[in-house]
């Protein structure tokens, strides 16, 4: 039997939930930039008006292709962040000193990254 088996499993689980949280953020980053290039096959496609085309044009700008990069890039960031902390905080299982708790100051930050990117392309969106 393990040593510490249950921690070792809720250790897991947390980095397989970190895990599924980056793919699902990288994903989301595939849509933001397939939506971009929807809206810029829209804008190409048949001869609308102009004023239509320059709001299409207008929504699938540059913001929108950085933003999705950026959402994947945040997601990549995720992934390597949790098997650190997976491979890390393994170690600390193991080991028989007692560690304190570590602060979660980058998790934080990752969130507080990832919430500002939303909410600008939101912003983008609604307002665009």
């Amino acid at each position: 039997m393990i040593r510490g088996y249950t921690d070792h499993a809720a250790n897991e689980r947390t980095f397989l939930a970190w895990i599924r949280t980056a793919i699902a953020v990288i994903a989301f980053g595939f849509v933001v930039e397939k939506f971009n290039l929807f809206i810029l096959t829209m804008s190409t496609a048949g001869p609308p008006e102009a004023q239509h085309r320059m709001q299409l044009e207008r929504l699938a700008g540059p913001f929108g292709r950085y933003d999705a990069l950026a959402l994947m890039l945040v997601g990549l960031a995720l992934a390597i962040i949790a098997a650190a902390r997976f491979i890390r905080m393994g170690r600390l299982l193991d080991d028989e000193d007692i560690h304190p708790a570590d602060s979660v100051r980058a998790e934080l930050i990752l969130s507080a990254i990832l919430l500002l990117i939303v909410v600008g392309f939101g912003t983008f969106i609604v307002l665009g």
